[in-house]
């Protein structure tokens, strides 16, 4: 047993002597959400110990069956539970139960220009607050989220712009936007992990909607 250990051990020095491509360490007030999973992408176990970290590589690790959401690390992972807090009529992984009238599944929804317009409006709200929470950034590490190229404030500015150039009026945003912005800001200084949760939320389902959004418009287009 202690002649395999050490075998073990001595294999894994090579990963001292020759370091390659190691990933930066999360911030520490990522790391509930980076290590949450076991299982470290190529069999790769980290056993932390005083004063040092062993490294031991495990073909057994490789071969141990992955869960869902595991094999494509945080964002993945993240993913995987924000589609189980669906209802099942929202998504395939929902596990929500319907306990309210207004989660039921919309089965036809008519659209209006007055709606869409507070729509625009709103979210134009949120997204100015997200984009000037991530500039200031009361925690130093929001700052790695600037730049992405999923900033939205500039494109809804132009939305809302040809909307008045064509004649309509542009509403002041309504009270739960106003509400859920405040809120934002809050969580933002006082719990940054939960603040990072709706950050991820908001430009993942946005994305992901206005994706399939896109599809079924481009879909009737050439029908």
């Amino acid at each position: 047993m202690a002649s395999s250990l050490t075998t073990t051990l001595s294999q894994s020095q090579s990963l001292y002597i020759k370091p390659r491509l190691a990933p930066r360490p999360p911030h520490p007030q990522f790391r509930s959400l980076f290590l949450t999973s076991p299982a470290v992408a190529g069999g790769v176990r980290a056993a932390v110990m005083p004063r040092r970290t062993a490294v031991i590589v495990s073909a057994a690790t490789a071969e141990t069956p992955k869960k869902k959401g595991e094999s494509k690390g945080f964002v993945e992972e993240m993913r995987f539970v924000a589609m189980r807090l669906h209802t099942r009529d929202q998504a395939r992984e929902g596990e929500k139960e319907v306990k309210q009238p207004e989660e039921k599944a919309v089965t036809k929804w008519n659209p209006s220009v007055e709606g869409y317009l507070k729509f625009l409006v709103d979210s134009k709200l949120v997204y100015d607050t997200l984009e000037k929470i991530v500039h200031e950034a009361p925690h130093p590490f929001y700052a790695e989220f600037r730049n992405t190229g999923l900033e939205r404030s500039a494109s809804l500015v132009e939305d809302l712009d040809w909307f008045k150039e064509q004649g309509y009026t542009i509403p002041e945003p309504s009270s739960p936007g106003l509400t859920y912005a405040q809120y934002l800001k809050e969580l933002s200084v006082k719990d940054p992990q939960a603040f990072i949760c709706h950050f991820y939320n908001i430009y993942f389902a946005h994305s992901a909607g206005g994706r399939m959004i896109g599809k079924k418009v481009t879909k009737h287009m050439h029908a």
